[in-house]
């Protein structure tokens, strides 16, 4: 029964950067084998070790050449390459055993939030049963224009109801927020998603944001209505703030219930919350990654 994360996310949030630093930092704190597979064919730039390279089966810049498309179409053709050639992608998996899985995925906005082929690919994927929850990186500076949020809500939203899975939001580079203006609230309001009506308030002192604030009430009030979107902050150069990430996310797929002692104190220690092995490092808020 192998465990994963699926890290999607808009281009320029930390996807890959991420990969690599939790990659090196479950195999050494808590020595999991840790394979990242790569399936954003537009990403030539690794700087993790790559197990499985989705530019073995199929290439963007190649695609844009054969096909003359631009690079979003080019992009969603691989992944629907992908999707009628999951017999490769099954074939490489079947390699690794007892192994922690990271899939390093496009920043394409639209094959999270209603394209089918990412969608398709994760089925498949459950069907050779994989474990594994959805991990979100959202760049945190959006949370210094009320605007920005309201859009990084949505987008949040809907990538939550198209791809299915348990889901982890998170706001990246946390350590930065503040490099682009001061926030307007403190920054359990954009964590918790607390009420959108101060974030309303605020839009209606911009003069552009004025003239649409009937169409982002009734959007704050669809985000309300499912309250489903929260989320999670790191640094992925602070251990002890990866490692707040990794407990959260042991927790959505899975993992910590399957590595409890199987019987029924164990099992209800969890649910409740305990760390278990997470924090038995003396993590220090140094840089580490």
């Amino acid at each position: 029964m192998p465990y994963g994360q699926l890290v999607i996310g808009p281009p320029g949030s930390g996807k890959t950067t991420y990969c690599h630093g939790i990659q090196q930092f479950l195999s050494t704190a808590y020595n999991r084998k840790v394979i990242v597979v790569n399936l954003d064919p537009a990403n030539d730039l690794l700087p993790y070790e790559c197990a499985i390279d989705i530019a073995s089966l199929v290439c963007v810049d190649d695609t844009m050449k054969l096909l003359k498309l631009g690079p979003n179409g080019g992009l969603i053709y691989c992944m629907e390459y992908l999707e009628k050639n999951m017999d490769w992608l099954e074939q490489q998996l079947h390699q690794f055993k007892d192994c922690y899985f990271l899939f390093d995925c496009p920043g394409q906005v639209e094959l999270y939030t209603h394209h089918n082929a990412i969608r398709a690919i994760v089925e498949r994927l459950q069907q050779l049963d994989f474990k594994l929850v959805a991990v979100h990186l959202v760049d945190s500076h959006y949370c210094t224009d009320p605007s920005k949020f309201l859009s990084v809500l949505l987008t949040s939203l809907s990538t939550m109801l198209q791809i299915e899975l348990p889901h982890v939001n998170i706001l990246s580079k946390i350590d930065l927020i503040e490099r682009y203006g001061k926030l307007a609230f403190g920054i359990d309001f954009y964590t918790e998603v607390l009420n959108l009506d101060y974030l309303l308030e605020r839009m209606n002192e911009d003069e552009f944001s004025k003239k649409y604030r009937k169409l982002s009430s009734a959007l704050a009030g669809l985000i309300e209505n499912y309250s489903l979107v929260w989320f999670t902050t790191l640094n992925i150069q602070d251990k002890e703030s990866v490692a707040n990430v990794i407990k959260v996310i042991d927790k959505a797929n899975g993992y910590i219930f399957n590595q409890a002692d199987h019987n029924i104190a164990a099992l209800m220690s969890s649910a409740v919350g305990a760390d278990f092995d997470y924090f038995k490092y003396p993590f220090r808020k140094n840089r580490c990654l």
